[in-house]
């Protein structure tokens, strides 16, 4: 699987899990089936509530000889309520995952209207020092926050991870990112399948005679970003990872740059909204 360089250094496989709405037992076989097809970029977070089942399967994976932790990348996040409270926050997670270090950990939205979102990364960053924690990074943030963080602390996250698909593939932003050396990580790259009927996606796909699904990935692989679909399907995981096996040409790239979308999840100028 092709990699990006993060701005540490950090060689992230472009192709990752998205574990989203994953649960229990679900989660755990999601997961470990994941390792063994060769997924090594794992994403989760608190406010998923399986981290507890994540971290079970990674140490099941790594018991059994299928992967080393080296070989990993485990990426959880901190939720708006503890923005105040990151590095306990980050502890919990730590310890909930049974994981000795984690490798990537997220402010998981910017909510501006508290204002505490320049505090909690900041108490990311220095929890760089402990060894417990790798790399820094931010999840649905925009440039006029992202600003801020940066002037603030002189840390520059190693991503961004942004609703983002075909139809709505962000390129301000993307732009930003590339100026500040932060990866764009795009969350629903598939759109919850929702235009996977989208006539310039229906073309490409039967001209590589792949799916919809692995089409869109790796068109935003082309992009640059990084993708975590999310799928409780042990065949779409399968289907997923076969994604990067496609080379798309310039003309499949300008066809998909077409396919028209709007986002699809909240607003992180607003969401969650008015602090109390």
């Amino acid at each position: 699987m092709r990699a990006a360089t993060l701005n540490d250094g950090t060689a992230l496989p472009l192709l990752g899990l998205g574990t989203y709405k994953l649960r229990g037992g679900e989660a755990e076989t999601i997961v470990r089936r994941a390792i063994e097809i060769g997924y090594r970029h794992i994403d989760t977070a608190s406010f998923y509530g399986n981290e507890e089942e994540v971290g079970r399967a990674i140490n099941a994976a790594m018991a059994a000889g299928d992967v080393s932790r080296e070989e990993l990348i485990v990426t959880t996040k901190l939720w708006n309520d503890d923005q105040g409270r990151a590095r306990q926050a980050f502890d919990e997670s730590r310890q909930r995952l049974g994981l000795e270090y984690l490798d990537i950990f997220l402010v998981h939205w910017p909510w501006p209207q508290k204002g505490l979102y320049t505090r909690a990364f900041a108490d990311i960053a220095r929890l760089r020092e402990s060894g417990a924690l790798r790399a820094a990074g931010v999840a649905n943030f925009y440039p006029e926050v992202l600003d801020v963080i940066l002037d603030a602390t002189g840390v520059t996250p190693v991503l961004n991870q942004v609703e983002l698909h075909a139809g709505f593939t962000q390129p301000e932003l993307r732009d930003y990112h590339r100026q500040h050396g932060i990866l764009t990580e795009a969350w629903a790259p598939l759109a919850r399948g929702g235009n996977f009927d989208a006539p310039h996606i229906v073309a490409v796909a039967e001209k590589h005679q792949k799916t919809p699904a692995q089409v869109v990935l790796a068109y935003l692989m082309e992009l640059g970003c990084s993708v975590i679909p999310k799928t409780a399907n042990p065949q779409r995981l399968v289907e997923n990872w076969g994604a990067g096996e496609v080379a798309l040409s310039s003309e499949d790239i300008e066809l998909l740059n077409s396919v028209e979308g709007n986002r699809m999840s909240g607003d992180p100028l607003t969401f969650p909204g008015d602090a109390d």
